[in-house]
């Protein structure tokens, strides 16, 4: 993620506090100043960190902080409070039209990845609101946009109103929106032509486009990865179009990301999506609360449950967790079960979202290697259906089988089986609301310390009041069926 770097600053800062019995003033200088400077090197504008800092410490040294009951916890809140305000308190949704259709403009600079995101986020509409969008190809200056922009709606099967590039991208997005008025399609996203830098010329046929069409959204894509630029970039456009909201991308990259704490604070407007992946599906809404608890290290359990409620079965996960817990889960459900993780992004973001795992040092040294599924699967592939059935009986013979069949070392099938009998005897306790065979992988230590030991307690609470709801549902689902 965009903010480890800051994580860790930021998590080493509070640690030292927490360990301290009583706060004091000195202590909260010293925190500051070490906040400060977190922010400052993951590229937050300098502005907005002093704004920042100084609320912050106006907060926290009032004496009922520094000399109530956990004043380090305190801090931790405020920071984490103004944090949230800092990108804007809560999600913004997309603006929608009294009637269709909904007109999207995608503006941005060259290479922030606006056809790509255009094409996510019309996946999103017809994924979640059973839209029907069509593409306006507006941008006749960059070599082969239009082409790029027709493989994406391919993928995705969305329609694109085209004229080629000899034509003027205003009259393009007129034609366009006659076609999309005639189709009824009820989103129109207009990819717009980029530069390098803004400029004049570009301004002015966007400030055409938008006067033509009055779109409900002007979204501005913008490459995280060029940190302070960012907020240039945003106030640039800002100034010229009046900007309704910004769609950050790569944030999954290796950068800083203190753009996203900078824009919403310097513009006023909007982070209302961000990209963290390649594929189309990739594309989530910008939780600003969410982010402050990720950038804390103190997990993102929400989005961890949104994305598993969105790629699993209810009725198989049912089956599954009832497996784990009759101890009967075999390698068929580990097949299904690692399919589905694997829908739900790179593993390694997936359990960053869990409190404390950010910067966990038993994250350290963990291969998350794409690979390694193939050659899981490639291995549970070379079993015979009793063995997949019956995870007991692999003996040292079946084993020498299975390496020859995946054509994998015997040491790499070994440890598979190791681990796919750790997890299934750990699960086993996961699902019965024990979670100390979770504690035992961390050395004895719940991972984020006793934030993620609250956690994982308050986990366990709510899955052993949700376990007879989920029965009810399950047994009704049958009756139907």
């Amino acid at each position: 993620m965009a903010f480890e770097g800051l994580t860790d600053r930021l998590q080493k800062a509070m640690e030292k506090l927490r360990r301290k019995p009583k706060v004091t003033e000195a202590d909260l200088r010293e925190t500051m100043r070490e906040i400060r400077l977190a922010l400052l090197e993951a590229d937050v504008n300098f502005k907005v960190v002093k704004d920042f800092v100084k609320t912050v410490r106006e907060k926290a040294a009032g004496a009922e902080v520094l000399k109530g009951l956990n004043p380090a916890q305190q801090i931790v809140k405020i920071v984490n409070d103004e944090l949230t305000k800092l990108m804007g308190e809560e999600a913004v949704p997309l603006n929608k039209a009294p009637h269709i259709p909904t007109v999207i403009m995608m503006v941005g600079l060259q290479g922030a990845g606006k056809t790509t995101t255009a094409g996510k986020l019309a996946l999103r509409l017809k994924n979640e609101n059973h839209a029907r969008p069509m593409f306006i190809a507006a941008d006749v200056y960059r070599p082969a946009a239009i082409t790029q922009l027709q493989q994406v709606a391919d993928q995705i099967d969305v329609p694109v109103f085209e004229k080629g590039t000899d034509v003027d991208p205003v009259e393009i997005v007129r034609e366009g929106m006659e076609v999309a008025q005639k189709n009824h399609n009820d989103y129109v996203i207009i990819d717009t032509a980029g530069r390098l830098q803004i400029d004049e010329q570009l301004m002015d046929e966007l400030a055409n486009i938008k006067e033509l069409v009055n779109p409900n959204e002007i979204l501005l894509v913008i490459d995280s990865m060029i940190g302070q630029n960012a907020v240039n970039t945003a106030q640039g456009f800002d100034d010229k179009l009046d900007i309704t909201g910004v769609i950050l991308t790569k944030l999954d990259g290796d950068t800083r990301g203190g753009a996203a704490m900078s824009i919403r604070a310097v513009t006023g407007k909007p982070i209302k999506f961000v990209g963290e992946g390649e594929k189309m599906e990739d594309l989530d809404v910008f939780h600003p609360d969410r982010m402050a608890s990720r950038i804390l290290g103190m997990g993102d359990m929400m989005t961890l449950i949104e994305k598993a409620q969105k790629n699993f079965d209810e009725e198989q996960a049912q089956e599954t967790m009832d497996k784990m817990r009759e101890n009967t889960f075999d390698y068929n459900d580990f097949l299904a079960q690692m399919d589905q993780v694997t829908k739900m992004g790179p593993l390694e973001n997936i359990i960053k979202m869990m409190p404390g795992m950010a910067n966990n040092p038993a994250l350290k040294n963990l291969n998350l290697d794409p690979k390694q599924f193939a050659h899981i699967r490639a291995i549970v592939l070379s079993m015979t259906p009793e063995e997949r059935e019956n995870p007991d009986i692999m003996n040292p013979s079946r084993r020498r089988r299975l390496a020859a069949g995946a054509g994998r070392p015997i040491v790499e099938v070994n440890r598979m089986i190791k681990q796919f009998n750790q997890m299934r005897k750990m699960m086993k306790q996961v699902t019965n609301g024990n979670f100390n065979g979770m504690q035992n992988m961390f050395g004895g230590q719940m991972p984020g310390g006793k934030m993620g030991q609250m956690a994982m307690n308050r986990m366990a609470r709510k899955m052993k009041k949700d376990k007879q709801k989920r029965i009810k549902k399950l047994r009704k689902l049958r009756k139907k069926k």
